[in-house]
């Protein structure tokens, strides 16, 4: 159970920080693919010369980080059904660990009043 939670913990957190890293790079400023020192530029030749190359590279980009955040949107969401399903089980078995004590806690009663009569 704890090597569960663990591998949860540890993908939730790679998510997040990747996630994180995807939108700072998407909302930068300045036109994007405009060429160096605009928000754009430092990507290579073609996006530091700006122009029309320079705007369709960096709408790949975008495009890029974009799926990237949707798998990574995906992948959380995965995490967290995972994290839910494990509690829902720990909560079950709570439940009939406490009605199994309940019952126990109901014979030891009905053995001290049959040796009271």
């Amino acid at each position: 159970m704890a090597a569960l939670i663990q591998h949860a913990a540890r993908r939730l957190s790679r998510n997040v920080a990747t996630f994180r890293h995807a939108c700072a790079c998407m909302y930068s400023t300045g036109e994007m693919g405009s060429g160096a020192g605009k928000g754009g530029g430092g990507g290579g030749s073609i996006r530091e010369a700006g122009g029309a190359f320079g705007q369709m590279e960096a709408a790949r980009e975008e495009q890029y980080f974009r799926r990237l955040q949707e798998k990574q949107l995906k992948s959380l969401k995965s995490a967290h059904d995972e994290e839910i399903f494990f509690h829902e089980q720990a909560i079950k078995r709570h439940q009939d660990a406490i009605a199994r004590h309940k019952r126990k806690q109901a014979s030891i009663q009905e053995d001290e009043s049959d040796l009271k009569s």
